[in-house]
């Protein structure tokens, strides 16, 4: 439904650990405006809805007036904080009678071998063993019946959860991903017998085989359903009591770079995982592609963590290998490694001495010491403004930070560890750097790629403060700051299509695959695609399918995911999609079979994204002006390097830099919401789209010539 108002107003909403980022675009005038505003743990929807009051303001709108919205995007991490710190309530485990060791067993593998230690303990499991729950029947890999679902034993499992008050319950039987009979069957007598129950079948979250990932899977949705419902509902209700009682259009921010509306995210909670994370990567994936730059690695640094991930060719790499906490989650998800860098990342002291940083955060609140909250412990933020490289406030002066609280925290610090306090903090900022910077190694070197062939995108609100570090540790040549990079996240939300993914597990070798059964299987799965953008409201016109397949050499124990051509599956076609996957297969791990007759592919999941696509502001480009650098908004002492001490340094104000524009360091560039330390021996260079380009001085800067 269109909003009243004579204005259509789309808003982009990330929430994060220490603030809500807000973008807002007006569909009419193509004016796009951002903000940020503090976060608030205690009840997000507080934050949500002050940030929305904030950027009408800013669009001119009159306090409260929500009849002028037309939909809202929103990045949420109740469910990825949920599972981080390991808040999960009473959980019920149902599976297949004889397999409830399932969890227990899980898998042999041991984190780092074992790392320094001697000794491993394997962690607590999701569900502890005394409640989980084996009920009769079974099925074969095929989806045949091998003995009936036994009603009796599902009955008694049930009422057993009813007593003991466990209300949530991951039901996971043994081949469901081939027949989901038996579990829609242990749902219908859950609701009888335990209607209070809140239930998450596997058949339903991953149709794919191996089932302890497919159980964990589906019990971490179950144990995130409760909460994230909760939180979605109370945003729901909210915006439409703002906007007059009308139902404004609400999506979800996926893992998987897609948006679901908030009616269906409640029953797919497992999708949004990675929500921030996502729309932070994919922002930054479409404002590198339109500079000129298709290999980018990304990385979003916040309050409590920064992201990293690769792009290449505009488009950040997909895993369904991913992990949340200690949770496997098998969902496609845009591949985000996380590290404890944050702004409020505290420093400490191991027990031998040395100092470490994170992963423990401050957050918001009480947040770092030059907060004035109450934090007692030095985070990244205090070793920051103690150096003098952000300024003694932050979002452009609304919060005032207390620069003295901060210097007698940091000279704690370093009397404990015998140093100067500025060799202290820039100790605190060096390890938080190498910590960045083993992230981005870990999604490129690790991965056989070479860090060096790509640009950096930095952004978060904390996100380009150690870009010059990172630079000279990585030997990357280029780094693109964009504008109002604490908003990125937010302005990634405006950007992405609703996407939801199937996939159905169909193990056969290539020679012996049917391709009337692939057919039949991939026109299933569009359907269902299908029906799902028809619900969220796109005419048939615009939907779109994207149709892949999980492909291994027999006798492997990954597979490899490559593109399967449109329309009927016939010979020429497989032929076709093996070709992809050898090619794929060398180009991940140096070496494929091609033409090994004793090798054999076999085809292990087939899966369909279905898209329905959303308006996109446009990135507008910019004259270039005459080159000369504005007048300096101020000047500051600023540490560098403990041996230089404090430098004079021109603060310049970002807005008021312009396309063709050489700024030389030293020198800090501040805006709103983030800034950037120009080291000395670096430079930074506006592009036509207001980009800050960061390189080295002898470092020649990207070939883009349309930047030049």
């Amino acid at each position: 439904m269109a909003p009243p108002s004579s204005r259509s107003i789309r808003i982009g909403i990330d929430t994060g650990g220490t603030f809500t980022d807000v973008v807002a675009f007006d569909e009419q005038s193509g004016e796009l405006v951002t903000t940020k505003t503090p976060s608030t743990p205690g009840n997000p929807a507080d934050g949500f809805m002050a940030g929305i009051d904030k950027v009408l303001a800013l669009l001119g709108l009159p306090e409260g007036d929500g009849e002028a919205i037309a939909a809202v995007s929103h990045g949420t991490t109740v469910a990825t904080n949920q599972l981080l710190e390991g808040k999960v309530d009473r959980l019920g485990f149902i599976t297949t009678e004889g397999y409830e060791a399932m969890l227990e067993i899980a898998r042999q593998s041991v984190p780092d071998g074992y790392g320094n230690s001697y000794f491993w303990v394997k962690p607590d499991r999701i569900v502890p063993r005394d409640r989980v729950k084996g009920v009769g029947g079974r099925l074969d890999f095929t989806g045949a019946e091998v003995r009936p679902f036994d009603e009796e034993s599902a009955r008694a499992a049930a009422r057993w959860f009813r007593d003991q008050d466990i209300n949530t319950l991951g039901v996971c039987f043994l081949h469901s991903y081939a027949n989901a009979e038996h579990e829609e069957r242990m749902r219908e007598v859950l609701l009888e017998e335990h209607p209070d129950a809140v239930v998450s079948l596997s058949s339903q979250v991953l149709r794919e085989y191996r089932e302890y990932e497919r159980a964990m899977t589906t019990l971490v949705d179950a144990a995130v359903k409760p909460r994230l419902s909760a939180y979605v509902t109370n945003i729901k209700t909210r915006l439409s009591e703002y906007a007059g009682e009308r139902d404004v259009p609400f999506y979800v921010m996926k893992s998987n770079g897609g948006v679901l509306s908030a009616d269906e995210v409640v029953h797919q909670p497992i999708t949004t995982v990675l929500s921030g994370p996502a729309a932070g990567a994919l922002g930054a994936a479409l404002i590198a592609k339109v500079a000129g730059f298709d290999r980018v690695l990304t990385s979003d640094g916040g309050g409590t963590s920064t992201d990293v991930s690769v792009v290449i060719d505009g488009e950040p790499t997909l895993t369904t290998e991913g992990s949340v906490g200690a949770f496997p989650s098998k969902i496609p998800m845009i591949d985000v490694v996380t590290v404890g860098a944050g702004g409020g990342s505290i420093a400490w002291l191991s027990p031998e001495g040395t100092l470490k940083v994170g992963p423990q955060s401050a957050g918001a609140d009480p947040g770092p010491i030059c907060y004035g909250k109450g934090g007692t412990e030095v985070t990244i933020t205090d070793a920051h403004v103690f150096l003098g490289r952000i300024p003694p406030h932050l979002l452009g002066g609304e919060i005032p930070l207390d620069v003295d609280a901060a210097r007698v925290g940091i000279n704690e610090l370093a009397a404990r560890l015998g140093m100067t306090p500025e060799a202290c903090a820039t100790g605190v900022l060096e390890i938080s750097a190498w910590n960045q910077a083993n992230a981005l190694r870990q999604v490129t070197v690790k991965r056989g790629l070479d860090v060096r062939d790509f640009a950096l995108t930095t952004f978060g609100g904390s996100g380009s403060l150690l870009l010059c570090r990172l630079v000279d540790v990585l030997g990357i040549p280029t780094v693109l700051v964009p504008p109002n990079p604490g908003n990125v996240s937010a302005f990634g939300l405006l950007t992405v299509d609703v996407k939801n993914d199937y996939v159905q597990t169909h193990v056969s070798l290539a020679d012996a695959l049917d391709p009337a059964t692939v057919t039949a299987m991939y026109e299933t799965l569009t359907g269902n695609a299908r029906e799902a953008l028809t619900k969220e409201g796109f005419a048939e016109s615009d939907h779109s399918f994207v149709r892949t397949a999980d492909l291994r050499y027999f006798g492997q124990a990954f597979e490899v995911r490559v593109a399967v051509p449109e329309g009927a599956i016939e010979a020429a076609a497989l032929d076709a999609v093996a070709d992809l996957f050898h090619a794929e297969h060398r180009a991940l791990y140096g070496y494929d079979f091609a033409g090994d007759a004793a090798q054999q592919v076999e085809w292990v999941n087939l899966r369909v994204s279905g898209v329905g696509p959303i308006q996109r502001p446009e990135i507008a480009r910019s004259p270039v002006g005459d080159g000369r650098v504005p007048d300096e908004k101020g000047r500051r002492p600023v540490c560098f390097e403990p041996a230089d001490g404090y430098v004079d340094t021109p603060v310049l104000w970002r807005n008021d830099l312009q396309p063709g524009m050489v700024v030389t360091g030293p020198a800090i560039i501040e805006e709103f919401g983030s800034t950037v330390p120009l080291h000395p021996g670096f430079t930074a260079r506006i592009d036509q789209y207001l980009n800050v380009i960061v390189t080295r001085v002898e470092t020649t800067p990207g070939t883009n010539e349309e930047n030049n």
